[in-house]
Order: C-alpha cells, then structure tokens, then sequence
C-alpha cells in the first residue's frame, strides 16, 4: 500500500463533455399509390409549420427525384413524424442522422 504526504492528493477533475442531442431526417419515398393531394395533405397535418405551398413543392421533389427530406431535427421529433406519416400510407425511407 502506498502512502502520501499530507498536500500530494491527487484530486479529480470534472470534465465537461457537450453533445448534441441526434438530429434525424424525415425522408418520403415515391410511390404509385399516393396522390399528390395526399401527400401535401398528409405533410400539412403532421409536420408543423408547412405551408401549402412548401408541401406542394416537397411533393413534386418526391415524384421527380424519387425522395425529399421533408423535416430535420431532434430525432424523438424526427420518430414521430416518420411513424405518423408512415401511418397516414406514405411510403417511408429509414430515419437518417443528419
């Protein structure tokens, strides 16, 4: 067993580690069975915010890209409006970290 002398103790320090808290992506895929009107109606009612016109545009990227992000934030946020999308019949990617 080691001693030290009164003074010589070591002392811990406190370490600060910041992180942010996950971001997710929301992306929706293409598919043959939404309508354009679905798909806008679908966005305005689950992601908050979204004007009619974003939607509409969102959803030509879908259907002439093949996907679009339609939201990106803290990932609980990110899970529920991928499962609630998803639950309205759009056809979903995987959440991505962004």
């Amino acid at each position: 067993m080691s001693s030290s002398s009164p003074g010589s103790a070591s002392l811990l320090e406190r370490q600060t580690i910041t992180q942010r808290y996950p971001q997710a992506r929301v992306i929706v895929l293409d598919d043959d069975v939404n309508t354009f009107q679905h798909v806008v109606d679908s966005l305005r009612k689950i992601i908050p915010g979204m004007s009619e016109e974003k939607a509409w545009g969102l959803a030509n990227r879908i259907d002439g890209q093949g996907s679009a992000e339609v939201w990106c934030g803290p990932l609980e946020q990110a899970e529920l409006y991928h499962q609630q999308l998803a639950a309205e019949g759009l056809t979903m990617a995987p959440l991505e970290r962004c």
